[in-house]
């Protein structure tokens, strides 16, 4: 078995990202073969305990929480295969997205797609079903051609379209209940150029002009500022600049929008705001009539990745698309008429249908709302005061993202849910790979 020489000792904490969720696992490993992998899995097999694979710990859920064996993905990392004539690049699962965007840069390849966050393992950011806006395909396991993965049972099983289909049809976005994923190909395509229009908006004239700009734009992003009528709109659009023409904003734009404004500056509001929630209202007008236009060209990987150094809690549902701004309308009205202080901004995306069993946009065309607070900040009744309405538009939540839903209430709005239960009855038939989480949204 090919372990890390300098394992990671067994009783140490693991957190998450936002610090809401954490475990002690009874023993850390860092495999480096995918034989590491079945022999960990066959001993926790044998020994009736549980193994996890935790990512980089972005999901605010406990979906990927370790209750025994937590495997750390750092030793199954980089690029394995480049296939030019499919256009497709394997790479092992223990990747972060960042690295691979580098590495397809450099190759001159780029994803269709992906959402603003690059710090995520390949195999969590596809397990939980992670997405961009728009495009033809939004998220990262709607671009996968095929994956491998280790089932409960220590069987490498491979899966695409045209090996092994049923298992790839459903373990796309496999909430790391069927298996430990440890390679991934996606499908890539030609590095690409993205013209950014971000440009502030009053309510009414974005909401009226939401559908017109969906239409034009490739991706669409808006964040509305809660406690006022202001919003900012980003549109990306797909060009035909050649890579290494483009025109990114300088180092001092940069620096002063996405680091400081975005994220220090942010930052510091969000603390004076938990410390003072009376003030939010007010810091919030400011910081929406500070916003500015400005456009840029670049590649797509660094227009679509922003970095996040403020932590926050979040939680996201996916609407169908036709009722989604109604839905976004009745968030504010219970917000507004709320006593709640809501320093972050509320982000509104949109995804085209795909067909993966528990993916949030499964055959329908979706609209995602997302609800932060600052990390440090009791979540509870604020998302606890919109959910209902999100869930009574049929809405399904992110699956990395802070929800209270169980398999009961779960099954009904995925008319693939039993399929995905069979094929985690056949992949882990023992529940390896199970956790208190997992037992939750998905049952025993």
């Amino acid at each position: 078995m090919t372990t890390s020489p300098h394992p990671s000792p067994a009783g140490a904490r693991w957190r998450n990202w936002s610090g809401l969720e954490e475990a002690v696992p009874q023993r850390v490993e860092t495999p480096t073969s995918v034989d590491a992998v079945v022999e960990l899995v066959r001993q926790s097999r044998e020994a009736r305990t549980g193994v996890k694979m935790t990512g980089t710990g972005h999901s605010f859920t406990a979906i990927a929480a370790p209750q025994h064996t937590l495997l750390r993905p750092e030793g199954l990392s980089g690029v394995l295969d480049v296939d030019r004539e499919a256009m497709t690049v394997t790479a092992r699962a223990g990747t972060p997205l960042k690295e691979l965007n580098l590495v397809l840069e450099r190759m001159g390849l780029s994803l269709h797609n992906m959402g603003d966050i690059a710090e995520q393992t390949l195999a969590g950011a596809t397990s939980t079903g992670t997405h961009g806006t728009g495009g033809t395909a939004a998220g990262l396991a709607a671009q996968l051609a095929g994956l491998e993965l280790v089932t409960g049972t220590g069987e490498v099983l491979r899966a695409s379209a045209q090996e092994n289909p049923d298992v790839f049809d459903v373990a796309r976005v496999g909430l790391g209940a069927l298996g430990i994923l440890t390679a991934l190909t996606f499908h890539v395509e030609p590095l690409f150029v993205l013209e950014a229009h971000e440009q502030p908006m009053r309510w009414d004239r974005a909401l009226d002009a939401y559908d017109e700009m969906v239409a034009a734009a490739h991706h669409v992003d808006m964040y509305w500022f809660p406690h006022t009528d202001r919003m900012l709109v980003k549109q990306n659009v797909r060009t035909d600049i050649e890579p290494g023409e483009q025109e990114p904003p300088s180092r001092a734009a940069a620096w002063w929008e996405d680091e400081l404004v975005s994220n220090t500056v942010f930052g510091g509001l969000c603390r004076v705001g938990s410390r003072a929630p009376g003030l939010v209202p007010r810091i919030n007008r400011v910081a929406g009539r500070a916003l500015s236009e400005r456009r840029y060209s670049d590649l797509a990987h660094r227009v679509f990745v922003t970095p996040r150094r403020v932590r926050f809690r979040e939680m996201e549902y996916a609407v169908p698309r036709e009722v989604g701004l109604d839905v976004l309308r009745e968030c504010r009205r219970v917000i507004d008429a709320s006593d709640w202080r809501i320093a972050f901004p509320v982000e509104v995306r949109t995804a085209p249908a795909d067909d993966i069993a528990l993916s949030t946009a499964h055959g329908r065309d979706s609209l995602y709302l997302a609800f932060h607070v600052p990390h440090d900040t009791d979540h509870t009744a604020y998302f606890g005061g919109l959910e209902p309405i999100l869930r009574a538009a049929g809405g399904r939540p992110h699956w990395g993202k802070v929800h209270t839903r169980t398999a009961a209430d779960l099954a009904p709005s995925y008319d693939r849910f039993d399929d995905f239960l069979a094929m985690r009855e056949r992949l882990d038939p023992d529940r390896v790979f199970a956790n208190d989480h997992l037992r939750r949204v998905l049952g025993d």
